[in-house]
């Protein structure tokens, strides 16, 4: 039965200078294929793609599997030597923009946010890498007095960086590029999108007083009695009307 990957127009691999070896060609094109559709394209389509046979595919890795694992190696790699070309700009916060802006990276990104769907160590290790860096320009925002400390630095920055990229990944889904080469303006059209919202909740933030945070230290350090036991009358009453959010407060 042929899938639908399998009617898809091959991917033709960038030219890169230097004629790749015909094992780094199919890997070449293996992670294009893999951006393009998903991990669920056959070494069928993977051989089209790099114009050679599915037996020379099994030949130089075994399985689609072994593929995939050095897909994700390949990837790895390249994130790395990404973030020590531009330390500088991905430590101030514009990993995506650098990753996005590089053209000839764009089926390597489509690749690190299929893999963001799917799981597994390209995931991991991309977001892992996205946490370490916002730790460090977000320390350093704290100390020049642009960004406000946290309780838990770690658990804010962890918790910034898994809602962004997991909307990234919900719009990939509703909206997916129909070609790897998009996926860098795909990211920048993303960006442009949600730059209004983002910076409006960062600057002026969303509820009008700190009650809800003051409600929820006391919580966390003395945690309420059971159930059995029954709440503590409130001091004012049970029809008491809550207090007024004081607007003088600081947002948290």
């Amino acid at each position: 039965m042929t899938s639908a990957t399998d009617t898809d127009e091959p991917v033709v691999a960038p030219d890169a200078g230097a004629a790749p070896s015909a094992r780094d060609r199919i890997r070449d094109v293996a992670v294009q294929r893999f951006a393009r559709t998903g991990f669920a394209a056959s070494v069928r389509t993977i051989a089209a793609d790099a114009q050679v046979s599915p037996a020379l595919v099994i030949h130089h890795f075994g399985s689609k599997d072994a593929l995939h694992a050095e897909c994700d190696r390949h990837v790895l790699a390249w994130i790395v030597d990404a973030k020590r070309a531009n330390m500088g700009p991905a430590t101030s916060g514009q990993l995506l923009q650098v990753l996005a802006g590089a053209d000839e990276y764009a089926p390597l990104l489509g690749y690190v946010l299929r893999s963001l769907q799917a799981g597994g160590d390209v995931a991991r290790t991309f977001v892992q890498h996205m946490i370490d860096d916002a730790l460090v320009y977000t320390g350093e925002a704290v100390a020049a007095g642009i960004a406000k400390p946290s309780h838990d630095e770690e658990a804010r920055v962890r918790y910034l960086v898994l809602s962004s990229l997991g909307t990234l990944s919900l719009a990939l889904t509703l909206d997916p590029p129909d070609d790897p080469e998009d996926f860098g303006s795909f990211v920048r059209r993303f960006l442009d999108e949600q730059y209004l919202p983002m910076i409006e909740l960062f600057t002026q933030g969303f509820l009008t007083s700190r009650r809800m945070l003051d409600d929820y230290l006391v919580y966390v350090g003395d945690p309420p009695s059971s159930p059995t036991d029954g709440p503590a009358p409130d001091a004012a009453g049970s029809d008491a009307a809550p207090a007024s959010p004081d607007p003088s407060t600081d947002l948290p």
